[in-house]
């Protein structure tokens, strides 16, 4: 059968998903220069396929233009079609960005950052998901068996990473039944959210090229384990040297780190709108769950929001190296993009603002009384979706760093999204997002 090369063009969306349409590869540069054309409503498709409220309606007309710094061709060698992915900007037919283009607003958020302190984020994001094939026996938590049973599986997907323009890094049999955590090496931050959305598109296809479907659900039962994604980011100064540590300071984080996890602390209530999108996530965000409950810092701590990492090294510039702050509340309902960007710009805003670190916590905050947290800053993160999309609308200072009319959009999307779900029990609540990712 005679065949057209194809490159796919994709753009981040509301949903975290990858968005896009088809070109035949010999019209590449041409494409680079012109994009593909995209319509302004698709950003309102929620990720059951359905049209939010949309104020743009069937109007307007955007670019979406690949980037060639986010380009990724694996050839698994089966005899099917290469995936050939590109990842762009959604732009208007000047060339412009478009205000709601999610890779465009991180941009915005490392240049604000960039601009308040000439520096830079290292960024690498973990990434929990479970294969829905046949069902392994309990009693495979991180265990040989668990990953020999899915080895063919985890040598395809780190060769398809590499291939990919990954670096892999680690995969392991996780807790779950069937559930699997998969890293690459860490990146400059807006590569590192181009590998985040790549690697998910990347597992999806080597599942499914094996006859299984790989799935990044927030959580895929009631009552069960969920799989998280968590973000490891360390500052660097011009020179690319690293700017978190100082061991003179409490916890070992620099003024400028300390200020940045502040502000992270400080407006977590409200961004975790972005950056745990999914109804389901607030079943995964709860205490004990070794996820995120509390706006705490934590030292070594996994059920704090944002984790202060162990380092390995014994050198003074190697421990300076590893040294980077874990921030465990999303999931991959989100836009790797969007998140990421929520998560900087209320860091820069703690830096702005000249906040302090906040103290590490190491007690177990449910039995702390509700004065005990008021006294250390501390909240209950949101509880619901519901909850967590009012927290942020009602956030001036959230809802500023991004342009005019852009919460109030996501906040529709969301609604949509939620009404997808009503008069669902929880168990077809978690089919339904297991279906979707």
């Amino acid at each position: 059968m005679i065949r057209e090369d194809l490159i796919w063009v994709g753009t981040p969306d509301f949903a975290g998903r990858l968005r896009g349409k088809a070109f035949p590869a010999a019209e590449r540069q041409r494409r680079l220069r012109r994009g593909v054309g995209w319509t302004p409503t698709n950003i309102q498709i929620t990720c059951f396929d359905l049209i939010a409220e949309s104020p743009f309606g069937a109007l307007g007309d955007l670019l979406l233009i690949p980037d060639p710094a986010a380009e990724s061709r694996v050839d698994y060698g089966d005899g099917s079609p290469p995936d050939h992915v590109m990842i762009g900007d959604i732009c208007e037919l000047d060339g412009t960005p478009w205000d709601f283009c999610s890779r465009s607003r991180l941009k915005s958020a490392l240049a604000r950052l960039e601009k308040a302190t000439g520096l830079s984020l290292l960024v690498a994001y973990e990434h929990e998901f479970h294969l829905k094939g046949a069902q392994r026996p309990k009693g495979d938590a991180y265990s040989l068996a668990g990953f020999r049973a899915q080895a063919a599986f985890a040598e395809t997907l780190m060769a398809a990473l590499r291939h990919g323009g990954l670096v892999p890094d680690t995969i392991m049999k996780e807790y779950a039944p069937d559930q699997y955590e998969v890293t690459v090496a860490p990146a400059p931050a807006l590569r590192a959210a181009d590998e985040a959305a790549l690697l998910r598109e990347i597992t999806r296809s080597t599942a499914a090229r094996l006859g299984d479907t790989a799935s990044f659900t927030p959580l895929r039962q009631p009552g069960g384990v969920g799989n998280g994604v968590h973000i490891h980011m360390s500052l660097r100064d011009k020179a690319g040297k690293p700017a978190t540590y100082d061991p003179a300071k409490p916890d070992c984080l620099s003024d400028v780190a300390g200020a940045f996890a502040a502000g992270i602390l400080r407006y977590l209530e409200a961004i975790v709108a972005l950056t745990a999108p999914a109804a389901i996530s607030y079943s995964r965000l709860v205490p004990h769950r070794w996820s995120a409950a509390y706006n705490n810092l934590g030292l070594r701590d996994r059920e704090a929001s944002l984790r202060i990492c162990p380092t390995t090294a014994v050198e003074p510039q190697s421990i300076a190296a590893q040294f980077n702050l874990e921030y465990r509340a999303a999931d991959a309902a989100a836009s790797p993009h969007l998140a990421l960007a929520a998560i900087v710009e209320a860091g820069v805003q703690g830096i702005e603002e000249g906040l302090s670190a906040p103290a590490a916590t190491e007690a177990d905050l449910t039995t702390l009384s509700r004065e005990e947290l008021d006294e250390a800053g501390l909240v209950r993160l949101p509880e619901s979706l519901e909850e967590a999309l009012d927290r942020l609308g009602a956030n001036p200072t959230v809802t500023g760093w991004f342009p005019p009319g852009f919460v109030d959009l996501y906040r529709a999307h969301k609604q949509g999204e939620l009404s997808f779900l009503e008069g669902m029990d929880p168990a077809a609540i978690c089919a339904a997002y297991e279906e979707s990712y």
